[in-house]
């Protein structure tokens, strides 16, 4: 996987993130957390159409503590909108 296809994957996970969790958690804090997770677990999944999101939720059990709370706080701000 490219540092570009990573880098496309790890935006597409940002876009989870509503502009006020990215302002309350810093800035790319689900791209920085899950960073190492996508480049593991998901290495050739080409971003777009949810993908990398359906990669991770199929690794669910594998994913970083930290990535797993990255999602977990920017899923919950989104409902909370």
């Amino acid at each position: 996987m490219t540092f570009r296809t990573l880098s496309l994957a790890i935006a597409l996970l940002s876009a989870l993130a509503a502009p006020a969790v990215a302002q309350e958690t810093g800035k790319g804090a689900v791209r920085e957390a899950c960073r190492a997770d996508v480049r593991q677990l998901c290495p050739g999944i080409q971003p777009g159409g949810g993908r990398i999101l359906q990669c991770l939720r199929d690794h669910t059990d594998k994913i970083s503590d930290g990535c797993k709370q990255a999602l977990q706080t920017a899923k919950a701000a989104k409902q909370g909108q």
